[in-house]
């Protein structure tokens, strides 16, 4: 593609998918522009696993180093009953021999400024909220509340789980009668969730935090519908959540709640969150030192402000992407938090379109469409796995028939089995095509992206083009 057919990009939601896409678009020298609503960064959510389908990538655009840094090596996840009773752990450590990485977990709020810092400030504005988007034969306008308008090429929607973009979308093609049922319906969730990160602990009361590898701990209620963890970080600092299972009643209470309290948002306010932390805070911890401790001790210990409280939805959308609009992230694949799914294939999504928008030949509409199409080919299946494994383990977690009989079997599993499936987890670690390859390691090969080998193939061939130049 010639400088001059390189889309400009507009991208709605500086969340990790956004700003994903935001930094590869950068190292690809495509324009972009990222909108924010929120007026500034707010450091809140608990803790994520960064792992093998991940850390390449991170180490072909020159921030593994600071992944590796920020975030706690840890291979295990330790589970009890509400009596503390363990189950047996489950092991991860088998990864690194699949894949040549092991597993960090990272608090989000820091695996965020990281992303962030990837991404020039002046391309990213927060405070920018879209009020409409207009579309003609080509070009795509982007109206904000500041009465503002931006023109690109594309819009990318990486808005989260009550996207403006898809809502905008959607409206487009229900007038055409092209929008699917299912895609009518509202978005379902079963959980919601209080998540936080303590103050900087004392190792000497609690020896917890000074341990080499992230001691990650869940616990599951016997006879109440909620399970909640612990995740010791580098910054000795303890990541939390807690997660309420709801029946479909509780599922309507909350929803109706949520629209009381705040607007197009998964979050609720301060009031609510306090709520369930007097709920749960009698809920027994085993940190490992031989101590009583709550969940009220951590809540104690961390700043009101860095506690939110949330809601977990589960759905994939049908629909992706229309004209010059196209969904990624949560906007159109919302997975529960339980399978540790949800920011990886937001920036595999990033990492897909990034590719294709790099081997774009022109930015017409049909050629918009055709990478559109691809994305979705290549993207649907990989988040369809996701989506049933977080299922599964969102079963697993929560205090009903089904879920301690998939939980026993979980615990009970053979060796062989469990690194089995293991092994599907990391089959899709696609790489960014148009920068320096990292060479496969370890014993798994990847399943192949089609959008990565044509970007690399193109990458390639320019790289050979410079050289014959630079040699006359």
């Amino acid at each position: 593609m010639s400088s001059n057919d390189k889309p400009t990009v507009l991208i709605v939601g500086a969340g990790l998918g956004g700003l994903m896409l935001g930094a590869l678009l950068e190292k690809s020298n495509v324009p972009y522009t990222i909108f924010e609503r929120a007026a500034m960064v707010k450091p809140l959510g608990s803790a994520m696993a960064v792992g093998p389908t991940l850390l390449p990538i991170f180490q072909q655009m020159g921030i593994y180093d600071d992944i590796a840094a920020t975030g706690k090596y840890g291979c295990h996840i330790y589970s009890h009953r509400e009596s503390l009773e363990p189950y047996r752990p489950q092991d991860y450590s088998v990864m690194k021999e699949y894949t040549g990485y092991g597993r960090y977990i990272i608090a989000r709020p820091d695996y965020y400024n990281i992303m962030l810092k990837q991404v020039p400030a002046h391309k990213v504005l927060f405070g920018h909220r879209v009020l409409n988007i207009t579309e003609d034969d080509d070009k795509v306008t982007v109206h904000l509340s500041n009465n503002q308008t931006y023109k690109g090429d594309i819009i990318v929607g990486a808005d989260g789980a009550y996207s403006a973009v898809r809502q905008r979308m959607y409206e487009q093609l229900k007038a055409k009668d092209l929008l699917p049922k299912e895609d009518q319906e509202d978005l379902p969730f079963s959980s919601t969730s209080l998540v936080g990160q303590t103050k900087v602990l004392d190792p000497e009361e609690f020896p917890i935090v000074n341990k080499p590898h992230c001691q990650f701990l869940g616990f599951l209620g016997d006879d109440k519908p909620y399970t909640w963890c612990v995740m010791s970080t580098t910054q000795k600092t303890l990541c939390w959540m807690a997660i309420h299972h709801l029946s479909k009643k509780t599922s309507k209470e909350a929803m109706e709640q949520r629209f009381r309290n705040s607007e197009n948002s998964g979050e609720w306010g301060a009031a609510p969150a306090q709520t369930m932390c007097d709920e749960t805070r009698n809920f027994p911890l085993q940190l490992g030192d031989g101590k009583k401790w709550t969940m009220g001790d951590l809540y104690d210990l961390t700043p009101k402000e860095l506690i939110s409280k949330v809601m977990l939805e589960e759905k994939v959308f049908k629909t992706w992407h229309h004209g010059r609009y196209v969904l990624m992230g949560d906007a159109c694949h919302k997975l529960s938090p339980s399978g540790g799914h949800g920011a990886v294939t937001a920036m595999h999504d990033a990492i897909t379109l990034a590719n294709l928008i790099y081997v774009m030949p022109t930015k017409t509409s049909d050629d918009i469409t055709r990478i559109f199409e691809e994305y979705k080919k290549e993207r649907y299946p990989a988040v369809m796995a996701s989506y049933k494994s977080s299922q599964i383990m969102a079963k697993a977690i929560e205090n009903s028939i089904i879920g301690k009989l998939i939980l026993f079997l979980m615990t009970r599993m053979p060796i062989w089995l469990w690194k089995l499936s293991l092994k599907k987890t990391i089959m899709y670690r696609p790489q960014v095509g148009f920068l320096p390859n990292i060479p496969l390691q370890g014993s798994v090969v990847p399943i192949v992206s089609p959008s990565e080998q044509k970007a690399r193939a193109l990458f390639e061939k320019q790289q050979q083009q410079d050289q014959q130049a630079a040699s006359i």
